[in-house]
Formats: structure tokens, sequence, C-alpha cells
């Protein structure tokens, strides 16, 4: 089943109002929960259903992605004949931005490598979108039925998602709605899609012969026009759109609680990421974490409280962390506090530092800052 399958990964998504922390980096390599990269949960889900022939799409400030994925060896992806392939943006004039006008440029720039793929269905995926979706059960629906596209979405309440489907009697879609927000009815699009190759060059060669970029304004909604059949995956597990830091800082917060962290790391659909060999953390004897996840290679000496500490971070005696996001390697000094506060990765914070951000504007923390 899984040989017919080639995936796709956007990452190369912009989102301004992530500020500083894509400030270097894509939305896509993003850190998460103490060890992961927000785009190992589009290739963990792939490779957890067996799709093992992955493209992603990149366009600039790509150096952090190359960096975290590699050959792809951490995902059983790097083979001697296909498996992991990242593309730069070799289809675009010199004189382009770097920044794609839509989803639909971003595929016709690498329109040489889609025609190329010898499955005959391509697997579209979105590398800034928190959750695991079980893929193989999408893979099945999408075979028992007789659409040209399964689109992958969800239903109840989501953060950061935009357009909805609507069905008909028989649970194909009928009509799609753009730009809805995270309320309404409807289908929420995860913005995934199990689509035939010829289906998606078609899309693309039309798109592109009338100037239009826009995957969902132009090439879905064109596909609907025209009576063609689409079908839907509901996920029912954790979801979130992360395109904003409140959005990132709610997510990170959401794996402290144990049922909405069990959505996205379930037993049977493992998220793999790059391997870190490092020892273990070290609580000093009056360290006290309560309701917080801390990675390897810590040393911690004071106090932690609902707290997400990424590996190789130094917490001083008498410091008390509250509600913070601490990336790898910061260091924090004696006798600090800190609270609602993001640190990027390689910030210092010295001693009897006190900082505080609230719920709805936690503070951001610059990458190699000294505070």
């Amino acid at each position: 089943m899984s040989n017919k399958y080639h995936g796709i990964i956007f990452a190369y998504s912009e989102a301004p109002e992530l500020g500083d922390l894509t400030r270097e980096r894509t939305v896509a390599s993003l850190p998460f929960c103490g060890r992961y990269r927000l785009i190992d949960f589009a290739l963990s889900s792939l490779r957890n259903a067996n799709v093992t022939d992955v493209g992603v799409i990149m366009a600039r400030d790509y150096q952090s992605l190359l960096d975290h994925i590699g050959s792809g060896k951490d995902w059983d992806m790097s083979r001697r004949s296909g498996g992991l392939r990242m593309l730069p943006p070799f289809g675009l004039p010199h004189s382009h931005t770097g920044i794609y006008s839509g989803t639909i440029e971003a595929l016709n720039a690498v329109a040489a490598y889609i025609r190329d793929i010898p499955q005959e269905n391509v697997i579209l995926m979105l590398g800034s979108l928190l959750a695991n979706i079980d893929l193989s059960a999408a893979i099945a629906k999408h075979e028992a039925g007789d659409a040209e596209i399964t689109a992958i979405c969800a239903e109840g309440p989501t953060v950061g998602l935009n357009h909805h489907y609507f069905t008909d009697e028989n649970g194909y879609v009928k009509e799609i709605h753009l730009y809805r927000g995270d309320s309404g009815s409807g289908l929420k699009s995860l913005e995934g899609y199990i689509i035939r190759k010829d289906v998606l060059l078609r899309m693309m060669d039309e798109c592109a012969s009338r100037n239009q970029y826009a995957f969902h304004r132009d090439g879905i909604a064109h596909f609907l026009e025209l009576g063609h059949k689409m079908d839907v995956y509901i996920h029912t597990g954790y979801v979130c759109a992360i395109r904003n830091t409140a959005q990132y800082y709610i997510a990170s917060m959401d794996m402290l609680d144990a049922e909405k962290r069990h959505q996205i790391f379930p037993a049977d659909r493992p998220v793999r990421t790059k391997i870190h060999e490092e020892v273990s953390s070290y609580f000093g004897e009056h360290a006290v974490a309560k309701n917080s996840l801390v990675a390897d290679n810590c040393i911690i000496e004071g106090e932690l409280e609902n707290c997400i500490v990424f590996s190789g971070c130094r917490v001083g005696a008498d410091t008390k962390l509250k509600n913070c996001i601490i990336m790898r390697g910061v260091t924090i000094g004696e006798h600090a506090e800190l609270s609602y506060i993001i640190s990027d990765k390689y910030a210092k914070f010295s001693d009897r530092t006190r900082l505080f951000g609230s719920p709805k504007l936690p503070t951001v923390v610059p990458k190699k800052s000294e505070i």
C-alpha cells in the first residue's frame, strides 16, 4: 500500500507573528516540547504509515532545518534510492524574494521533482502543524472510496486553522469556506491531502496558466466547481496550527496535560526526532520540579513549576521558574525569577534577574541573548 504514496512536506511557511522565534529559522524547525521540532510530526506521521519517499519544500532560512533533518536517518528515510529529499527553491527566477506567494507557486517551483515521482499518489502535509495523524487510516479511507482527493480535517474546537469544508449526505465535500478562523461550523482543514499525482499536476498547470498561486482559493475551489469528488478523513486527536507566539505557548503548555500529551505522543505512532546522545539530568538537593518536562543533560538546582526545559540547560540555586519554556543550552543564574518567559537557545540570564510576561503575551528572549 505505502509504495503507491509519496510525501510532500511544506516547510517554507512564513509566520511574522512568531517574531524572534523564527528570525533565523522556519516555522517547521521551531523547537517543541523539550527535544522535538515541529516538522518531526509530519515526518513521523509519514514514516508510521510506511511512506519513506518524501520531499521537503523549503524557501529560505532553512539552515536550521537542514541541520536537524540531515540525511533523514533518524526517520529511516536515508535510502540509496528514494528516501528523503530536501527541495530548495531551484525553480524560481533569480529576482525572486524567496517567499512563495502561495502553495501552488511552491509546488510549481519543484514541478520537475513532482513529475519524476514514481508513485501514483502524493500526500501533502504542513511542516508547521502540531498533530500526530494516523495516515494509515487516512490512506485506507482514500482507497475505499472513488474520490481523486481526500482532505485531512478535524472537527470541534481547534487552534490556528482557517479553511472549513462542508460535506453532502454521502460524505463528499460540496463546498469550501476560506479563511473562516478557528470558530464556525464545518470541518477544519488541516491542509493535508491525499491526491492523485496526475490530478495534482493538472491543478498546478491550470493555476500556472492563469497566474494563480493559492492552493485552496484557486486550486481546490476550482476543482470543486467542476464537480470532481473530494472525500474527507477526520483526525480526532490534538491539533494546533502554530502561526503566532500565543499559539506556540498554548500548544507547549498543553503538553503538560497528560491526556493531550498522549494524543500527540501515542505509543503506537511514535514521534521520531534527531537523536542527541546525552547524559541524564541532575537535580540538586533543594531542587523542585512541579508539573514540568525536563530533557537530558540539565542541571537543576532551583524550582520549576509548569515549565518545559530543553536539554543542556542550567538553573541556578534559589532560582524560580514558573510557566516558562526554556530552550536548549540556556543558562540561568542564582536567585533569579522568571515567569511566562520563552527563552530561545543559548540565552544567558545573570544572577538575580527578574523577568515577567503574561499568559496572553509571554515574553520572548531571542537566541544567544545576555540579560
